[in-house]
């Protein structure tokens, strides 16, 4: 396979662009883009061999869960069948941003995105060119980061070729992602709720919408 690189600005993607990624994603087809925090490998959530793909791709256990992707708040109720209170002021307050909430899992949301869990992980990038994909596809992306299991997770466009050439069809270069730290993973399913992965949102400034472990 050949992987493709289409530079855009990270500003305002080329609608070309964006819409042929979309295409390739519609496909079956792999595609990494950037987010504010890192570069995402994306799969449509619903295309459940398209997402045991990004397993292939980064050598990853099947055994872990993935980030689902949205462009807009209201998504979110696509792929968890429960948004509690709690949940709404964090998305009022942080989405888009680097913030990933653990949510109770919609039954139609494959199990290669969860792992077979009752829970599922969802987050709105704060990045003009994931939102537009994420838009044009007009459904939820499933993303974990472009780059081989196990090692740093890709920042930059050439971090993602160096792993992953010849293993996805695209990759969207808007240059280095801006903050360059994964995101901060609360899971909501549990009282009080707890910090899986402390990322780009200190855990302080979320004690302040929600009581945490």
């Amino acid at each position: 396979m050949s992987t493709r690189r289409l530079v855009v600005d990270p500003g305002h993607p080329d609608l070309a662009a964006i819409l042929e990624a979309a295409d390739v994603l519609r496909g079956g087809g792999l595609v990494a883009f950037p987010t504010e925090t890192v570069y995402g490998l994306g799969a449509r959530v619903t295309d459940e061999a398209a997402v045991r793909r990004i397993f292939a791709a980064k050598g990853r256990p099947e055994g872990k869960p993935l980030i689902v992707h949205v462009s807009r708040r209201e998504q979110v109720s696509r792929v968890a069948r429960d948004v509690p209170p709690a949940a709404r002021a964090l998305m009022a307050r942080f989405f888009p941003g680097p913030l990933t909430l653990v949510l109770p899992r919609r039954p139609e949301i494959p199990d290669a995105v969860t792992a077979g869990g009752d829970t599922v992980a969802v987050r709105m990038p704060d990045h003009p060119v994931a939102q537009a994909l994420i838009e044009a596809l007009g459904e939820p992306v499933a993303a974990p980061s472009a780059n081989r299991s196990g090692a740093r997770s890709a920042t930059t466009p050439e971090e993602v070729l160096d792993d992953l050439d010849g293993r996805i069809e695209l990759v969207l270069d808007a240059g280095p992602a801006p903050l360059r730290q994964p995101s901060t993973v609360l899971d909501l399913t549990v009282e009080p709720a707890r910090v899986l992965r402390q990322g780009a949102v200190p855990a302080d400034a979320l004690r302040r919408h929600v009581p945490i472990a």
